[in-house]
């Protein structure tokens, strides 16, 4: 059994790299006769530099109204949300963040975040890359093909959350970071590497619209994504590890659509960014995310990032990383479950579990890495039922997202096998959704202590039921295909709307409050003053809930890998940390499994364990007959 990485090595983003990175951005926009906004973000999310060109992007939003607002000392044009780009105004119909405007800058962080965030030593990914995995089709416009691999994955690092951190500055530097619009799947967004090590990403946005790429059948001139590509010149990520060279279902993802050879930019004409006529634009502060002065990067690893190699024995002899707070302590170590019952969670059975999922992970051959051969990365989350959070722990390359992503996974799962989920979200307002599921799997749904996994729900909340069946009737927690888009897709994107647009009115001075870090209107918990998914929940495979017996006590949420790894780290992870403490923890009993329910003559599924997964051994179906 492999375990882990030899020691991530001591690189980041020095304040010359910044400038040179945005120096090289402004030079390709300058050539091309565009303004734009530019965002660089270190691997944890720091926000290092925010750059606006005057002109850039629009000054009237989809309603007509000036868009334009004064940030630092020049007027900041916005951009709109739209599902499809020969729609700059956005959708009609689509409803959910459709039409929103947004600053420049905050998109352009956006993206940086993304490609910050989705990509590792193992894997580089771009929000083109984002963009092919969250759609209705993969890939997107293939008929009766099922959903992005990642599905949902936007609406995720909130910037309600309550894992990511909110200060972004140079006293508080330790990450995950929240992104004002969760993940983005519009190009512009590329990583930046030195050494072959990931050190954060470039933003760009100039052409107004926050959009996608909904045709991959073409190749296109995105000037964005090109200014991105210029500011990435010296900080190219290894072509070994590029999102084109790793396959998902025999198809390859699209890193970029166009290669330095279309640039019009040379990197040796390209003025020194402390040169720049100010006349071009200005470095430009946005409320908690940038204060106007360009700062290094944090070393991914180090305690001054928030992620570092556990020092204690808390798991035994794996190469496990932990979270960790501005003194260096750790945010998340094993604790009890807060419900104060007989059947809660204790701190040596999270221990356990967390440690046998990242046992499961440095033997499973990884899906989306090279080289070939490689182990996953992931994240391992442990909730109780309240969705306090007992537990955090992970390999040491995961991909920053999976962080975040891991624990609305464990509380999704959690939320959704609970007894009272459906008197809370009809609390919530959200009554009709409950009326759809059990239109579907009978009057006691979500009342009856089924045990849902992630790849459960995520059944219900696509747009087609069975999943990629064009003209099939949408699933329950999802919108018809009519108003669907990943801007608006369904119960997920219901929950946290709210938040988004709140703190997008702190961002524009509009409120003086900022959004709370607790996801979605969901009643509060009086254990813990927060909802059960209080940074929203996540709806493409990767956990399970956690049951003594018959009683459900939790959930457990793995990411950073393909979906089918995520659901076996998590499955058997649990089953083995149930057979190691032999106090009734483990996986839901098979007769409370919500794949036994059949919904419109489909037979839901639980978890999908892939075929062959361990590089140490030869067992072909893990996960059969637990």
């Amino acid at each position: 059994m492999s375990n882990g990485n030899p020691a991530l090595a001591q690189d980041n983003l020095s304040i010359t790299d910044v400038k040179q990175v945005l120096a090289q951005a402004i030079h390709e926009a300058q050539r091309r006769n565009v303004g734009a906004a530019i965002a660089v973000a270190d691997r944890t999310g720091n926000i290092l530099a925010v750059y606006n060109m005057l002109g850039a992007n629009r000054q009237f939003n989809a309603t007509g109204v000036d868009c334009t607002v004064a940030l630092g000392n020049i007027p900041v044009g916005c951009v709109v949300v739209t599902s499809d780009p020969k729609h700059p105004n956005g959708v009609p119909g689509k409803g959910g963040l459709e039409q929103v405007d947004v600053p420049g800058p905050v998109a352009a962080i956006a993206k940086a975040i993304t490609g910050a965030y989705l990509s590792s030593r193992g894997n580089a990914f771009t929000t083109r890359t984002a963009s092919q995995i969250v759609q209705d089709h993969f890939n997107p416009r293939e008929r009766f093909s099922p959903s992005g691999p990642l599905f949902g994955v936007q609406f995720s690092q909130l910037p309600c959350s309550d894992l990511t951190i909110s200060a972004n500055n140079s006293i508080v530097t330790i990450g995950p970071k929240r992104s004002p619009l969760g993940l983005s799947a519009d190009p512009g967004g590329i990583p930046l590497y030195k050494n072959g090590e990931p050190v954060g990403a470039i933003g760009v946005i100039s052409d107004g619209l926050y959009s996608l790429d909904p045709n991959i059948g073409d190749y296109d001139n995105s000037i964005d994504e090109l200014i991105a590509l210029a500011g990435t010149l010296g900080f190219a990520a290894p072509r070994n590890i590029l999102g084109s060279r790793i396959t998902v279902e025999g198809k390859t993802f699209r890193y970029t659509d166009k290669a330095y050879r279309s640039l019009k930019s040379k990197i040796t004409e390209a003025t020194s960014f402390d040169l720049i006529d100010p006349t071009v634009g200005a470095l430009t502060p946005i409320g908690t995310y940038f204060d106007g002065n360009i700062r290094e990067g944090t070393i991914f690893g180090t305690p001054a990032s928030g992620y570092r190699a556990n020092t204690t024995n808390e798991y035994g002899p794996l190469n496990a990383f932990v979270l960790v707070d501005t003194n260096n302590q750790p945010r998340f170590p094993p604790r009890d479950g807060t419900e104060g019952t007989p059947d809660a969670l204790t701190a040596n059975e999270v221990r356990a579990i967390i440690r046998n999922a990242l046992t499961i992970a440095f033997r499973a051959r990884a899906q989306i890495r090279r080289p070939l051969g490689d182990h996953a990365q992931v994240t391992v989350s442990v909730v109780d039922t309240n969705g306090a959070i007992l537990g955090i722990a992970r390999t040491p390359d995961g991909p920053v997202f999976g962080t975040d992503v891991s624990l609305q996974k464990a509380r999704t799962a959690a939320f959704f096998s609970n007894v009272n989920a459906a008197d809370e979200l009809i609390a919530a307002g959200l009554e009709n959704y409950v009326l759809q599921v059990r239109s579907f799997l009978g009057p006691t749904a979500l009342n009856d202590g089924i045990a849902f996994a992630d790849r459960s729900g995520g059944n219900l909340s696509r747009p087609f039921f069975p999943d990629g069946i064009d003209g099939a009737p949408h699933g329950p927690l999802s919108r018809p295909i009519k108003e669907w888009s990943p801007f608006n897709t369904g119960l997920q994107s219901d929950l946290i709307a709210g938040n988004i647009v709140a703190h997008r009115s702190f961002l524009l001075g509009l409120s003086d409050s900022d959004t709370e870090a607790n996801c979605t209107v969901l009643p509060l918990r009086p254990e813990t003053s927060k909802s059960r998914i209080s940074n929203g929940i996540q709806i493409f495979p990767g956990s399970v809930p956690i049951f003594r017996n018959n009683v459900l006590v939790g959930g457990i949420g793995v990411s950073g890998d393909g979906i089918d790894q995520d659901d076996m780290i998590s499955f058997l992870g649990l089953h083995n940390a149930g057979l190691e403490l032999g106090t009734g923890v483990g996986n839901a009993p098979r007769h409370l499994r919500a794949d036994l329910l059949i919904a419109q003559g489909t037979r839901l599924r639980y978890v999908n364990c892939p075929f062959s997964p361990f590089l140490d051994s030869a067992d072909q179906t893990p996960c059969t007959g637990k």
